[in-house]
């Protein structure tokens, strides 16, 4: 069977699609591709850029409906072997991607639906077709977002927001995606990946090591004490100022000011 996340390299980023169209994408039983996704991807110091999006009409439809049913794969099992499935299964996806060390922007093509809209929220940006939905449905279903949504969720839109798709279940358009923040920009739909790899391509211009410390920066300073952060920059800016690409960088600059090609 063909792989659920396709990898295409293309220079210094790397574009994730999920590819089960007729399925609307589902998560379910596809948790060690991601894993195993991220992994390479830190280990590849030419890579500078992730763009994460889905095969046809969705994004991405979170859980297998069916599967919770049918009380199968993570939903089969005592309570805490679903508890166990759910620690050695989905919740490892959110943990990848909080770990991964290049930026990464969700291409949000359609829905992103339970645990597709917290996929989308484990992307450091996410940018949206205008035929794009988003819902953190689980409550609509007797569940709770048990990969990680009630942590991502409220660093993304705010307690309020995150409360009111929590409790409701709702789905938004992308045009309120966009106002209250879970998206940062929505485009026409047929333009949605040219965008992508635009915005992908100006990330990538840049160093690759700096890009990966200034991640790790924007991670480490969500729970660090000011103080730490600013240590931890000063190391960071110590090895940042030895590299060859901040000299020629410099020399760039001055090159550029001055008219020189």
């Amino acid at each position: 069977m063909e792989k659920f996340l396709l990898v295409e390299k293309d220079g210094p980023i790397v574009t994730l699609t999920m590819n089960r169209p007729e399925e609307r994408n589902p998560l379910t039983g596809h948790f060690e591709e991601f894993v195993d996704a991220c992994t390479k991807i830190n280990a590849d110091l030419s890579v500078k850029c992730v763009i994460l999006t889905g095969a046809g009409p969705a994004f991405c439809a979170g859980g297998n409906v069916k599967d919770m049913r049918d009380k199968k794969g993570i939903a089969s099992g005592t309570s805490r072997e679903i508890m166990d499935g759910y620690r050695n299964g989905i919740q490892r996806i959110p943990l990848a991607f909080y770990h991964l060390e290049v930026p990464s922007i969700a291409a949000v093509n359609g829905a992103a639906i339970g645990a597709g809209n917290d996929l989308a929220c484990m992307c450091d940006i996410r940018i949206a077709s205008d035929t794009a939905v988003f819902a953190e449905s689980f409550v609509k279903l007797g569940i709770i977002p048990g990969d990680g949504g009630a942590w991502l969720l409220p660093r993304t839109v705010g307690m309020s927001k995150a409360a009111e798709m929590t409790f409701t279940g709702d789905r938004i358009d992308a045009k309120e995606a966009l106002v209250c923040g879970l998206v940062s920009r929505v485009v026409p739909a047929a333009d949605l990946m040219k965008e992508a790899r635009a915005l992908a391509g100006r990330i990538a211009s840049n160093p690759g090591v700096t890009l990966r410390m200034s991640k790790r920066l924007l991670r480490e300073g969500q729970h660090m004490r000011i103080d730490s952060l600013l240590e931890m920059s000063a190391a960071f800016q110590a090895i940042c100022h030895s590299t060859p690409e901040h000299e020629a960088a410099v020399q760039a600059f001055f090159d550029g000011r001055s008219g020189k090609k």
